[in-house]
């Protein structure tokens, strides 16, 4: 198990292959105590000039050979693999999770670099005849900001980082300053397997941030995390025209029709509310189920919520941790209290649990309806309200009333109605009889409306961090 002395001692900034000196940190949070357990280093914006130079540099070079671009992704994901062992409990001790949760998220990471390694981006040729030769081609854009969220640090930033490197861009990465340290160690040992100035992490509160979007150099900012600062990064960086991928905050509803096997879907719905303790984007923030198996569901969910193991990530057959920051812990009491106060029963939890640290029991309230916050709001931890329906149609009329568009799912036991069903909810993912389950390296994740600007993931992703250029000329036969 990693200490905390030498997660202290291990975190630096990196910049163009070496440790980036600071005259300043600031601590780290291990939100089980509530206590801060190491220091990060605090990069100034004024230092930014000479990340930003590097990645510049680096750049000129990086861009030309693909080969060497896919083969270097692959040694980044066996490196990555053979170093789980020590990163995830340094992911554990700054975010929460349980450990084995913090393993599948490296082991994610090197999944999503095998497979930008692996994809083929062909020639698209439109014209090669005896008049003339005419091809499209993708080109980088050059160096890109990433900004990353608390919730899943490394699989997120590799999110951006994979196909960012694939396309031929450098990248600097600034993750959240609750995780910063995971982020600093998967960069740490990532050096020398990329050429220097290609993977560049630095770490620091506000203004970094905000100086992130708006350096010069950078010609993409690609940004996760909540809606509000989304809108700002978009307006920073509309300044000088930078190119946006924004993948925002989401309210995601599940629709339960009445013919489903409450036993049988019971488990996975709960898994797709309460998994890393409902801080996902695409986690289900709220259930339209029908009025005829509401009270079962209810039920159902609420015994798996009274069962589950809720502990310090570390502490064995812990399956949710405490939630991630003081902030959020506070909006989620706030939340339940408010749905509470306003007629909703908790069905099983309720309330903050009576120990050090962020945590809270896993919450199922029932007697909730639209206008409660708790239903019209995203949450973005462990509570779920269940709202009963009569009619199908009012049910998408009512999972489609919100600003938010970014997954959601339909639950039958008639798998082709639920299907029909499914492209009428605004949404950039509607699974069936599951929730994410297009959450696949190879397909396109993005959110309609205020869930996000553009798409991560697949060959889409790729192309996102590309400009077209036209290649036109006299015929090549």
């Amino acid at each position: 198990m990693t200490s905390t002395d030498s997660l202290a001692l291990s975190a630096a900034a990196t910049s163009n292959g070496r440790d980036l000196l600071t005259t300043g940190t600031f601590g780290v949070i291990n939100p089980a105590t509530g206590e801060v357990f190491a220091q990060a280093p605090s990069v100034t914006p004024d230092q930014l000039d000479d990340v930003f130079d590097a990645a510049q540099n680096a750049y000129l070079s990086w861009r030309i050979d693909d080969e060497y671009r896919r083969d270097a992704l692959r040694r980044a994901a066996d490196v990555i693999e053979s170093r789980t062992a020590e990163l995830a409990p340094i992911l554990t001790f700054e975010q929460g999770k349980p450990l084995a949760d913090s393993t599948l998220e490296f082991n994610l990471a090197a999944t999503w670099l095998r497979y930008y390694a692996d994809l083929d981006v062909p020639r698209q040729i439109i014209r090669d005849d005896a008049q003339g030769f005419e091809e499209v081609v993708r080109r980088p854009l050059g160096v890109v900001s990433a900004i990353t969220p608390w919730n899943v640090p490394i699989a997120l930033a590799m999110w951006k980082i994979a196909p960012a490197l694939r396309a031929g861009n450098t990248i600097v990465v600034k993750p959240s300053p609750y995780t910063p340290l995971a982020t600093l160690a998967l960069a740490n040992i990532l050096r020398g397997t990329f050429p220097d100035g290609v993977l560049n992490v630095v770490t620091g509160p506000d203004p970094l941030g905000e100086a992130m979007v708006s350096h010069p150099i950078p010609r993409k900012v690609s940004f996760t995390g909540s809606t509000s600062v989304g809108r700002k990064v978009a307006l920073g960086a509309a300044d000088d025209l930078k190119r946006v991928t924004l993948e925002l905050g989401g309210n995601d509803p599940a629709i339960i029709l009445g013919d489903v096997d409450v036993d049988a879907i019971a488990p996975s719905l709960f898994r797709s509310a309460f998994a890393n303790n409902g801080q996902i984007c695409l986690a289900v923030k709220r259930v339209y189920a029908h009025e005829s198996i509401q009270p079962r569901l209810v039920e159902a969910l609420s015994e798996i919520a009274r069962s589950v193991k809720v502990d310090e990530g570390t502490v064995d057959g812990a399956v949710l941790g405490p939630i991630n920051n003081k902030p959020q812990y506070e909006r989620v009491k706030d939340l339940v209290a408010d749905a509470v106060s306003n007629g909703a029963r908790a069905t099983a939890g309720g309330k903050p649990i009576d120990r050090d640290g962020y945590f809270h029991q896993p919450t199922i309230l029932d007697q909730v309806h639209d206008g409660m916050r708790i239903v019209d709001e995203e949450q973005f931890g462990p509570a779920l309200p269940i709202i009963s329906f009569r009619d199908e149609a009012d049910a998408i009329v009512r999972a489609n009333r919100s600003e938010y568009g970014l997954t959601a799912s339909v639950w039958s036991g008639d798998a082709d109605h639920a299907a029909q069903l499914a492209p009428q909810i605004e949404a950039g993912q509607v699974s069936i009889n599951m929730h994410g389950g297009g959450v696949r390296p190879h397909l396109p994740f993005g959110g309609h409306k205020h869930s996000g600007v553009g798409v991560e993931n697949g060959p889409w992703g790729l192309h996102g961090f590309t400009e077209l250029q036209v290649i036109a000329g006299p015929s090549r036969q």
